[in-house]
Order: structure tokens, then sequence, then C-alpha cells
């Protein structure tokens, strides 16, 4: 029986192995391909007109290849969801754990899991249809179209990612932390604030890194909400264009292997490379407050 039981966990541990390692091979090659296909349009513009050129026109004669509308636009939408979404999310998942009724719980929480797997088209005709044509007559705007609604749909999206994880990270807390807090004489809120919080902010800064993750890369909502415009913007309600929806939109327009096909895959790279620099970010703040917290504790 013993030599059936180590054939066994040999035989798994090599499957998981090769999981890991397809799973790794995948994720290379697709990063090889982006960038084989991305820096040939650097043959024809710079680095630094590409990044910081502030005129998106590559149908015009000479072309014109600057991406800085576009990242301002990602940046903008990024930003703005995650004000709305984290607070909202961190604050739901704390209600949730620690104040809701069993009853109240059993309601909510299928409900917030359901809006997880709402698919991204249904949100972004929600916004197209219903939040444009109510923020144009509300704040008197020329389009609903804007910063400001896709930044709604994506906090939406956002919301049920970050309620999930941090309701389970806050369930992890042992309960005789909550206790010893209790019975020190700390109230219920001080008790969330200074002993519940601090002993999961590991799992909530998991919890926003995945629902930010999902805000940067997410492409049919800003393509069809974020009103498409490849400008600079001056307000939260101006339209702008994304990378990912000026990808999603022009990609099958652009003659293969033509400099605006290069172009496109070159704003690909841009993008992952903020999406990369993100994540280090996040794990890093993540490592930074597990270590906060289990010396707060």
């Amino acid at each position: 029986m013993a030599n059936i039981r180590q054939i066994k966990e040999r035989w798994m541990h090599y499957v998981f192995l090769f999981i890991a390692t397809a799973s790794i091979a995948i994720l290379f090659m697709i990063s090889v391909f982006l960038f084989m296909e991305g820096l040939p349009i650097f043959k024809q513009v710079s680095v630094k007109d590409f990044i910081f050129g502030e005129y998106w026109y590559p149908t015009y004669d000479p072309p014109e290849f600057g991406i800085l509308p576009l990242i301002m636009g990602s940046l903008a939408v990024t930003i703005f969801s995650a004000i709305i979404s984290i607070p909202l999310g961190v604050m739901t998942a704390v209600y949730l754990a620690e104040m809701a009724t069993h009853n109240i719980r059993e309601i909510v929480k299928p409900i917030v899991e359901l809006l997880a797997a709402l698919p991204s088209v249904v949100i972004g005709f929600f916004g197209m249809i219903v939040v444009a044509p109510f923020l144009q007559e509300v704040f008197d705007i020329p389009t609903g179209l804007n910063i400001f609604n896709s930044s709604l749909m994506l906090a939406f999206m956002s919301i049920p990612t970050i309620c999930s994880i941090s309701e389970d990270a806050i369930y992890s807390v042992p309960t005789n932390l909550k206790e010893a807090s209790l019975a020190l004489g700390a109230t219920r809120l001080e008790t969330i604030v200074r002993v519940i919080l601090p002993a999961s902010i590991s799992g909530i800064s998991t919890a926003v890194i995945l629902g930010m993750s999902r805000a940067i890369g997410e492409t049919m909502v800003v393509l069809m909400v974020a009103g498409g415009a490849a400008m600079i913007p001056s307000s939260i309600f101006d339209p702008v264009r994304p990378m990912p929806a000026s990808i999603a939109a022009e990609m099958a327009e652009a003659p293969f292997r033509g400099d605006h096909y290069y172009a496109l895959f070159a704003t690909g790279i841009v993008l992952f490379i903020f999406t990369f620099i993100f994540n280090i970010m996040a794990e890093h703040i993540s490592h930074k407050y597990r270590q906060v917290g289990e010396a707060s504790l």
C-alpha cells in the first residue's frame, strides 16, 4: 500500500508540474508573440514619439501614432473606477462578514456573486442605453459616453470580485482575536478597524489587485461607453478611448503586418507593461501590509 501511495503521489507531482510548466510556457509564448508583432513599429516612429505623442491618426498620410491620449484614457477610467469600487467593495465585505444577520447575508451574498457572472457586454449595454442618457440629462453634457460612465461600469464589474475575496479574507481572521479585542473593552467598530482589517489586509489587497486587474484590461465595456475619442481628457465628462478599446476597435481594419497593425500590437505591449508594473506594485503593497498586520497582532 505504501508503494502504491508513493507512486500515486509521484504521478500527481508530475501532473501538476506539467500543468504549471505548460501555463508558464503559454504565457511566455504569448509575450514573445506580442513583442515580435509590436516592436517593428519603432522602425517608423521613435519610442518617445509613440508614447508621448498627442495624436493618434493611423489612417492619415503620413500617419501619426501617438498613444498618450490612449494611455491617459486608460489611467483615467481605471483610477476613477478604483475610487468608486474599492471603498464600496471592502465596506460591503465588512458588512456581510461582521454586521449583517444570517438572513440578510443569505440574500445579499448570492446577488453579489451573481453580479460577478454578468457578461461585460451586458454591462456595456446597460451603460450605453440607460446610464448614458441619464448622465447627459442630469449633468447637461454633450454626451453620456465618457470617463464617468465607463468608470461607473468598471466599478460595477470590480465590486463583486473585491467584495467576495475580501469577505473570505475577513472570515479567515481567527475568532479568538475578535473575542480578545471585545473582552478588553473595544467596541465592535474598534475591533473591525484595529483588529479585523489589519489581520485581513493581505487578502483584501489581493482582492483589490484582482478587481483592478480586471478593470485595467477590460475591453468591451470601455469600447461601448467610454466615447471612443482619442484625445487627452480635461474633465471627467470627456469621452476617451482607452488602450484596450482602441485595439479591439481597429485591429480588424488594420492591414496585416502594416504600420497600423504593428502600432496596435505596440499599444498592447504598453498595456502589458502597465499591467505588469501594477501587479508588482500591488504585490509589494500586499506584502508590506501583511508584515504590518502581523506586527500589529
